[in-house]
């Protein structure tokens, strides 16, 4: 009796195969879900590309802001030191900057800018101010004495011959202040102006002792600090008759 092996050939095939290992079919489930991940997340990112391009496209540039447009010059007419000058100014300019810039009188000198040195001390009528605190348009008709106008033609005044006799200043950059409100200073006394350190306001000061002179003078700051020369020579300034 013959027998048939076409029947047992496949199975003896498949059972000569090798199964492959649990692993690697596991690699290769993981590999295709993560490119099937990938693929499905690829028009996704491009539209958010698309949509951003368009969104930056849609924005206008940012732009740099205007700086505010400036206000316009004007003509003013300051009296300094007995001579008219015509200047042409916008109404902001202190009046520091306009004696110093457009006058050219630079004797004032800027300090701190704020009030609060002195060294810019001019005389506008006869009273001291700061001049870095006000402005020039606001002083049209008015007499201003700087630091240049204190001397005569011939001859400095009591008080700058008294800061030199005496040595009151050493780098010099707050004298001019200094000798505006030393002049001012014993000017108030004459007047009979009352001081912080004046023992009765309601009666004229007996005499210009030196703590009315450091009282008076309080506004004018020397880093230098030659307060006692300045003292002495605001003393000697006021027993010449100044």
């Amino acid at each position: 009796m013959s027998h048939d092996r076409s029947h047992d050939a496949p199975a003896a095939a498949d059972a000569q195969s090798p199964t492959p290992p649990a692993d690697t079919s596991r690699r290769r489930f993981l590999q295709s879900a993560a490119a099937a991940a990938a693929l499905g997340a690829t028009p996704h990112l491009h539209a958010q590309q698309t949509a951003s391009s368009n969104d930056s496209a849609s924005e206008p540039a940012n732009e740099p802001a205007s700086a505010p447009p400036a206000v316009p010059a004007q003509p003013v007419q300051l009296t300094i030191n007995g001579r008219e000058y015509a200047l042409h100014i916008e109404p902001r300019v202190t009046l520091l900057d306009a004696l110093r810039d457009y006058a050219g009188l630079t004797g004032t000198k800027k300090g701190c800018d704020r009030g609060q040195c002195g060294a810019c001390t001019v005389l506008v009528e006869g009273r001291r101010i700061n001049a870095c605190l006000t402005l020039a348009v606001m002083h049209e008709g008015q007499r201003i004495t700087t630091v240049e106008g204190l001397a005569s033609a011939t001859q400095p005044s009591v008080i700058q011959r008294a800061f030199v006799e005496r040595d009151a200043l050493q780098c010099g950059f707050c004298t001019p202040g200094q000798l505006c409100s030393a002049t001012a200073c014993l000017s108030e006394f004459a007047a009979g102006t009352a001081s912080a350190a004046t023992v009765d306001v309601r009666t004229r000061p007996a005499q210009l002792s030196d703590a009315e002179i450091r009282e008076r003078m309080s506004g004018n700051l020397c880093r230098c600090g030659a307060y006692v020369n300045i003292v002495a020579a605001v003393r000697d300034a006021h027993s010449a008759g100044a």
